[in-house]
């Protein structure tokens, strides 16, 4: 049966904060909010929290999972990054974008995609998942909160909490989050490409709206 915090979305409790980085240190699999919609986290190296992540998703590996960081400098630790990349994420950091880049050997080869040896990361601008991050000191291993055989995220803590209690260690509930999912942006090729057009606009970027 999965905990269930409220959270203030502006003010997060510094108590609960860190009793929700305990359980995913302890490997649990959470619900939590971020500044598009809901989604799944764990601890980056616990290989059986990222298997339920995938599991309640219903993909293989070769769908990318993506580092939820602190900011700009994190994510330059697990992905690598040319001059003209940087200058593109630089502007969508913090905000409603993932960016697939080649994984530096930071990241566990289970975590990269199989053939590209990419990742996804991202920034969140959400006081709760920034508090989160903060206490864990490190990045959560995450994926949009789209139920298996879904088109859309779920994005109301209540219906999260009826469709996945048995499923999950911790539902973080932070209000009502956009339907919306973040604009998935590979940069591992040139010229990008826009994978899916979701709640960040690519044009703030400098890139072309029509997603690919």
């Amino acid at each position: 049966m999965a905990q269930y915090f409220s959270i203030h979305p502006a003010n997060p409790q510094p108590r609960l904060v860190r009793q929700s980085a305990e359980i995913v240190r302890a490997g649990g699999v959470i619900a939590y909010p971020t500044d598009s919609s809901y989604a799944f986290g764990c601890q980056v190296g616990n290989a059986d929290a990222v298997r339920r992540i995938r599991t309640l998703r219903a993909v293989d590996d070769s769908h990318h999972l993506t580092l939820v960081c602190r900011d700009l400098g994190e994510i330059g630790r697990y992905a690598l990054l040319d001059n003209w990349q940087f200058r593109i994420v630089k502007q969508g950091v913090p905000g409603s974008y993932t960016f697939l880049l080649p994984a530096s050997r930071e990241v566990p080869r289970r975590l990269k995609h199989p053939r590209r040896s990419t990742i996804g990361v991202r920034v969140p601008q959400h006081a709760v998942v920034q508090a989160l991050l903060d206490e864990l000191g490190a990045p959560l291993l995450s994926s949009t909160l789209i139920p298996a055989g879904a088109l859309e995220p779920l994005n109301d803590p209540e219906v999260i909490r009826e469709r996945y209690e048995h499923a999950l260690d911790l539902i973080i509930d932070s209000g009502a989050c956009h339907l919306e999912p973040t604009t998935v942006i590979d940069l591992a090729v040139s010229p990008p490409v826009v994978v899916r057009l979701g709640r960040g606009d690519p044009a703030q970027l400098g890139l072309q709206t029509a997603a690919a």
